[in-house]
């Protein structure tokens, strides 16, 4: 079934009166070829979050003002210009491209006015991500803070509207990028080589929604293919004691199972003849969910889910391997950073972010490993619609203990402050909270390369335990325990086993690496790295196929599962298969997909 998302909301190009603001990409670097479809007016103007939808909406993303002050500043009474939210200020699409630093603060202030159908219904203000601890005033009034920068968060602001008013937000946001302890990824204050420009402030659409008294917060569901059953729950605020939560899954239009249950409570549903989702046929069946008072429907929100298992399972060779539904698979693809040179973490258009999956798969790849990010919602909603597997990283922060890479640990772990500890504790929860309905996604990995490191034991057993669904690769590239689904090993360029475990899945977390420059497609002209390089596509191709079939041969070792590194070029980082700009495939697509789908298919049985 091909799912396709139209929602008709409050898209307002006219969120400024009197919008006459010039608005250009700021810099000259390279940039995509979806910066010119940018409109200041509706920039982003898809509904931001498909696994729970609501008809109406009123989408924030536009001009706002900004200033940047120093750290500890009061409320601006006047603002250095405009910024194109959601992207961040560092990025050319700001239409700003300045540092912030950790000695100072960003403040971004906008006015809105609401409909006049929305007075009886209270308003929440959401927003996708913020990096990293966001301050929101409502009409000068302090209404909260949030701390992360990678997960959505929500506030009710009805009771701090002016009734018939123009309403007046404000946010402050502070980033300490590489000189805080907090989960950052690969931004940094000084990029270079395998550390990119950081990035601050709002990063991810921002709108308003109506919701009544008590409304659903989430929908969660838990396929079992093995069963024909879904376990659904829906999460309400503000729910009462006798009401009662109806979901009802659909197929093509036509309901095909319906249950209740009390909000917060699963409820397990029946789906028989079950269409599995799987890379091939990436089946979604819709769902609505309804909260009913004493027979009354308060609210109705859509959402979606696909049945699909991962497991592990000892083949006749007595090797772990990964299994889809059942049967044993090999997910090979792309290290992902997702990084635009125009948007840094934001892709400039929807189109843009669903790009990448596309070529992924037309490269024959059926995985990508999300690294050290996380990606808005309808990231996830194309890989769920599209068909690709995904291995989801944790940001990592913070220092770790010495990297041991051709054995297991047996050094010190370094311990986390408390500060750093609970941080890293709260984001990880809050993403597996956001990401945990999506069947593209089917392992997490806590740890990457002994980064911020600690507690490796603990925290994959928390993970396994609080998401039992889904495989969990404790570090991915060492420190290496005996602990989670996988051993995970890192070899550059050539892929190598330096360890295995027979009693685990053994995979290639990252390997490759094959660097080429394109003139005329490059960050810096004459600053350009990669973990080796060549001077042709005809090079490079040629240096790509000798290490698949490097990896073909050790898939009967023993690797089950394989990350090539990685999907574009970043800034200096020139070993994409892709340019940064995305203009360039730089190698043979048609050799590598010959290959590629090679090794997916290598496990299929007869």
């Amino acid at each position: 079934m091909k799912r396709k998302l139209i929602v008709t909301g409050l898209l307002l190009p006219l969120f400024f009166s009197g919008y006459s603001q010039s608005w250009t990409p700021a810099g000259d670097r390279i940039k995509t070829e979806w910066t010119a479809q940018v409109n200041p007016a509706n920039p982003l103007p898809e509904y931001p979050r498909p696994m729970l939808i609501r008809d109406q909406w009123m989408n924030l993303n536009g001009l706002w003002d900004y200033s940047i002050l120093p750290k500890g500043c009061m409320l601006p009474d006047r603002y250095d210009g405009k910024i194109l939210v959601p992207y961040p200020v560092e990025s050319s699409l700001s239409g700003v491209q300045k540092t912030v630093g950790e000695e100072n603060e960003l403040w971004y202030s906008r006015s809105f006015t609401l409909p006049a159908d929305w007075k009886k219904q209270h308003i929440l203000l959401n927003f996708g991500a913020v990096d990293w601890k966001a301050d929101i005033w409502i009409n000068d009034i302090h209404i909260g803070s949030h701390k992360g920068g990678y997960t959505p968060f929500s506030f009710d602001i009805t009771p701090y509207l002016v009734p018939g008013k123009s309403q007046k937000i404000t946010v402050r946001v502070w980033d300490p990028v590489n000189h805080g302890t907090q989960p950052r990824g690969k931004q940094v204050s000084r990029p270079g080589s395998i550390w990119y420009t950081s990035v601050t402030g709002i990063w991810q659409t921002v709108w308003l929604e109506p919701v009544p008294e008590s409304y659903v917060t989430g929908v969660s569901t838990v396929p079992d293919i093995d069963r024909n059953t879904v376990s659904v729950k829906v999460n309400v605020c503000n729910a009462h004691d006798n009401d009662l939560t109806e979901i009802k899954v659909l197929n093509n239009g036509k309901i095909i199972s319906t249950g209740f249950a009390a909000p917060g409570q699963d409820v397990l549903l029946e789906i028989k003849n079950a269409k599995l989702w799987n890379p091939d046929d990436p089946f979604l069946y819709d769902m609505e969910a309804a909260l009913i008072r004493n027979g009354k429907v308060i609210e109705t929100v859509k959402s979606y889910f696909g049945m699909r298992k991962v497991s592990t399972h000892r083949d006749a060779d007595g090797v772990v391997r990964i299994q889809l539904n059942n049967k044993d698979c090999f997910p090979f693809g792309l290290l992902d950073q997702g990084w635009w040179p125009d948007g840094l973490y934001t892709a400039p258009t929807d189109e843009a972010l669903k790009s990448d999956i596309i070529r992924t798969k037309e490269l024959g790849y059926n995985l990508i490993r999300k690294h050290v990010k996380v990606e808005p919602a309808r990231w996830y909603y194309h890989c769920d619609k599209e068909g690709i597997l995904v291995w989801q990283d944790m940001p990592s922060g913070d220092e770790g203990p010495e990297w041991q890479t051709d054995q297991y640990f047996n050094g010190q772990e370094k311990n986390r402050s408390w500060d750093s500890e609970q941080e890293y504790r709260e984001e990880w929860k809050a993403i597996i909270d956001f990401l945990r309905p999506n069947p593209c996604i089917i392992a997490w990995i806590p740890f990457n390369e002994s980064w911020g490191q600690f507690k490796t034991t603990e925290i994959a057993e928390w993970t396994k335990s609080y998401d039992p669904s889904r495989l969990v690769d404790p570090a991915s590239g060492g420190n290496f325990y005996p602990t989670g689904d996988m051993l995970d090993i890192h070899h550059y360029p050539d892929p190598f086993m330096t360890l295995y475990d027979g009693t685990r899945v053994t995979v290639l977390g990252e390997f490759g690496g094959l660097g080429l420059a394109l003139d005329g497609h490059l960050w810096e002209k004459d600053r350009n790295w990669g973990y080796v390089k060549y001077k042709s596509p005809e090079e490079v191709t040629d240096a790509y196929i000798i290490l698949a079939e490097k990896l073909k041969k050790l898939i009967k070792s023993g690797f089950s599962g394989a990350i090539y590194t990685q999907t574009t070029d970043v800034e200096i980082e020139v070993n994409g298969l892709m340019t940064y700009d995305r203009k360039v495939i730089k190698m043979d697509k048609d050799r590598v997909r010959k290959i590629n789908q090679e090794i997916c298919h290598s496990l299929d049985k007869e």
